[in-house]
């Protein structure tokens, strides 16, 4: 199974990477009015929005706005959203493709039906032009099988991943493996330990 928060954090990251685009579009633009301001020896001052932000700041003070749903938007982030998609349409239309692909595992318990959101969404996808959610498209086609045994019983990798952090954790304690053939018989000693299967214990639930 590939757990659904690695599929979104892909979505996620692309969506981000088409704001910072458009922050280092800012950051160039207000050089280049700062360069010209100083040959014509002129005052350069940003043109603030109506939340007090200038261009950059508001792309820079959006990041975090982006990855929560809009329901989860305090006051300042609303506005702030606001502004953000009304001078840059195509992150509205981005942040939409990105929670569409949250609610395809918020909102789902049928697999077939999560295939068939997942098509969709896929067409969606390719159908932007987003290079960056192009790949993600490609990503959900050549590993789909996995990505939908999700839906058998909504299950996730964190309880993997919490005992393999702890494999990792013990290894560096011991500045890694001196001997691999007496390594596993020391984990597993560590691994049996009382307060370790409490914590597995604790995870699994």
């Amino acid at each position: 199974m590939i757990d659904r928060f690695h599929v979104q954090q892909l979505a996620t990251e692309a969506l981000q990477e088409i704001r910072i685009k458009y922050r280092w579009e800012a950051i160039e633009a207000e050089y280049q009015a700062l360069e010209a301001a100083k040959l014509s020896k002129a005052t350069y001052h940003p043109p603030v929005l109506s939340n007090g932000d200038t261009l950059k700041q508001l792309l820079a003070r959006s990041r975090y706005l982006l990855y929560k749903q809009e329901a989860n938007w305090t006051a300042e982030q609303t506005e702030r959203a606001q502004l953000l998609f009304e001078k840059y349409p195509t992150l509205r239309k981005a942040y939409d493709l990105a929670q569409k692909l949250s609610w395809i595992f918020q909102d789902n318990r049928d697999k077939l039906y999560g295939f068939a959101r997942l098509a969709r969404w896929n067409e969606q996808a390719e159908q932007s032009g987003f290079k960056s959610f192009n790949t993600i498209s490609r990503t959900i086609i050549n590993h789909h099988k996995n990505i939908l045994n999700y839906f058998d019983n909504k299950s996730t990798n964190a309880s993997a991943e919490s005992f393999n952090a702890k494999i990792k954790a013990f290894r560096a304690q011991y500045r890694g493996v001196g001997n691999v053939n007496f390594f596993p018989f020391r984990l597993a000693n560590f691994m049996l330990s009382p307060q370790v299967l409490i914590q597995i214990r604790w995870v699994s639930l």
